[in-house]
């Protein structure tokens, strides 16, 4: 079905063809008609943060910024569905147009900003979602425009204590390009004050709801060599759950050409797909093997799945494939990543890079 819809929604700007393709998916799945979207894929088990999750293949947050899709999401078949990122107040995010495709690179170019409903908002949809078959939830979290980067800290604990009790897992995002200096957040010593300080807020919420919810932190692409060695040696230390590898470059390589080349924001989709594996491995080979990673950035093919997983990444997220390949990417993944989990035992050498 996604084959006939795409030429409507290309013809579309992208962030309206972005509302109104969740639209149509959530009417899809209300009306039963989920199966006519997509096919399900076979049930692949995987345990990781302490979790079991369906399958390994999860969407990036973005997409859903306010959960208010969590259930139609889910039954595309998903092993795990990331929502916001959320904010502690509403807030509108970056002047329109925001939202860019790159269809002959198969990439976007976003500088939404973090545009969502708050955070109240984003616990009302969650509360009301039935979450059935087994998919798990992810909350990314993030700082208002206007919180200036010293007080930032109070933007995330806030927004992490009125998460917790929903969420599977929380994700701190501090690697959009999009809402100004909050990379900065990134620093060895900025990110070990941070991160320490959710890490005990973590503990203290977990006494207090009876349970421990994973937290993750979100990194950026663009990272020097010196920066991922500071930033792994920081989340060692602080014992952080797990890292996602990555969100959007600014950089413009491989799009050069393109009449949108000269767009502000992040860059996702194909072109990043080297860069953000690079990272992955990078960070892989630094983090203590007991903290997992997610491999996120330029997934548009199981192949490029197996290749997240051949990198280090215990899960895989997608994104911006989806726009390019529809539902049906899910399920070839998920197929793919099967394929190399069963090649040992028939003997066959799993994909290497």
């Amino acid at each position: 079905m996604y084959s006939l819809a795409r030429p409507f929604l290309f013809g579309l700007d992208a962030e309206r063809a972005h509302g109104l393709g969740l639209s149509a998916l959530e009417t899809a799945y209300r009306s039963g008609l989920n199966p006519l979207v997509a096919r399900a894929p076979k049930p692949l088990p995987t345990k990781v943060l302490g979790l079991s999750f369906p399958n390994p293949v999860g969407l990036a947050a973005g997409l859903d910024k306010n959960g208010a899709h969590i259930d139609a999401l889910l039954a595309l078949g998903f092993g795990f569905v990331e929502i916001g990122t959320v904010t502690p107040r509403a807030q509108q995010g970056n002047p329109r147009p925001r939202m860019f495709r790159l269809p002959e690179q198969q990439a976007v170019i976003n500088r939404l900003g973090f545009n969502n409903e708050g955070v109240d908002a984003l616990v009302r949809n969650v509360s009301k979602a039935r979450r059935r078959g087994g998919g798990l939830l992810g909350i990314n979290i993030g700082k208002n425009k206007d919180t200036p980067n010293d007080q930032a800290e109070r933007d995330y604990l806030h927004c992490l204590e009125r998460v917790y009790p929903l969420a599977d897992y929380i994700t701190v995002n501090i690697s959009s390009p999009n809402t100004a200096g909050l990379r900065e957040l990134q620093e060895e010593q900025s990110l070990r004050r941070l991160i320490g300080n959710l890490r005990e807020a973590q503990e203290t919420f977990a006494a207090r709801e009876g349970r421990r919810v994973p937290m993750l932190v979100k990194i950026a692409p663009d990272l020097s060599d010196d920066d991922i060695e500071a930033a792994s040696r920081v989340l060692a230390e602080l014992q952080v759950d797990g890292v996602i590898a990555t969100n959007t470059t600014v950089a413009r390589e491989g799009v050069e050409r393109s009449a949108h080349a000269g767009e502000a924001g992040g860059l996702s989709g194909r072109p990043l797909m080297a860069q953000a594996t690079a990272v992955l491995r990078r960070m892989r080979t630094r983090l203590p093997e007991h903290i997992p990673m997610i491999g996120v950035g330029g997934i548009l093919s199981g192949a490029d799945a197996v290749t997240k997983m051949a990198a280090g990444a215990s899960l895989v997220q997608v994104y911006s494939g989806l726009v390019y390949r529809g539902p049906a990417l899910i399920g070839e993944c998920v197929d793919a990543i099967r394929r190399r989990k069963e090649a040992p035992s028939r003997g066959h050498v799993p994909p290497q890079i």
